[in-house]
């Protein structure tokens, strides 16, 4: 059942969510199937995958099909070429997300590596198939999740904060150079959000410090600012920092960012 016949018309019947099992990537599966769009998740985890796959049948009648991908892997191109095959995709959001917090130098290369692939490689490949086929169509969108990290260097964070500033000037560039074609492309910068991951690596007793938003407000503001392009900070609080720190030095930016950071991980 089309509930939103204007969402359909401009991003098509089905949705790619690439980290659909848990946090915001759920949130906007959930969202997308809402609208009445036919969704392809894609993770690592089966189990979890399979799960969520029924739950969105069963709450809201649309096709879901799961489908187990490491999104780091070297074979990416040509496994996600093997998904849009006959699929009408109209829309990929781009949630997944590898992450270690600690200090660079206690941090094993293959985790660094790890990041640049699934934060980085993985943006860039499973875009670089789906948007010809949506200039072709003359429309469509792609979504890609940031983190407010991604601003300026943060310790702790190195790798991560650098492979999201990747993600902020992608997407602003394909935002420029796909929206003549009628392609919406929105990069959601997100700050501390209550998901499984932030949960596991966050102190329980500091978590309150860094007001983190619920996958579910973040997921809703990034599809009201589809179309409206390329950069959304999710609520306002992150929109209020992210303008302060574009006023700091460099350098005060970075020693503020990394000072917080330190005191809720270090």
């Amino acid at each position: 059942m089309i509930l939103d016949p204007e969402f359909h018309a401009r991003y098509g019947s089905t949705a790619v969510v690439a980290g659909a099992t848990e946090g915001i990537g759920r949130a906007f599966a959930h969202q997308l199937a809402e609208k009445g769009l036919d969704l392809v998740l894609l993770a690592r985890r089966t189990d979890l995958l399979d799960a969520e796959a029924h739950l969105l049948r069963r709450r809201h009648g649309v096709r879901v099909d799961a489908i187990s991908l490491d999104l780091g892997a070297q074979d990416l191109a040509l496994r996600f070429a093997e998904i849009l095959e006959g699929r009408d995709v109209g829309l990929l959001v781009y949630n997944a997300c590898y992450s270690k917090i600690g200090p660079f130098l206690e941090t094993d290369l293959a985790s660094k590596q790890a990041t640049l692939d699934v934060n980085c490689r993985g943006p860039v490949v499973l875009a670089s198939l789906l948007a010809p086929k949506l200039v072709a169509r003359g429309r469509g969108g792609l979504i890609f999740m940031s983190s407010m990290s991604g601003l300026q260097g943060t310790a702790l964070v190195g790798t991560y904060a650098a492979s999201k500033a990747f993600d902020n000037v992608f997407g602003e560039g394909l935002w420029s150079e796909l929206r003549p074609h009628g392609v919406d492309v929105l990069v959601c910068v997100a700050g501390a959000t209550s998901t499984p991951n932030f949960e596991a690596q966050t102190p329980e007793s500091k978590r309150k410090q860094v007001f983190p938003m619920t996958p579910e407000a973040v997921a809703r503001g990034a599809l009201a600012k589809l179309g409206d392009g390329p950069i959304y900070y999710a609520g306002p609080l992150n929109l209020a920092l992210a303008t302060a720190m574009r006023l700091l030095p460099r350098r005060a930016a970075v020693d503020f960012i990394s000072k917080n950071t330190r005191k809720v991980y270090g």
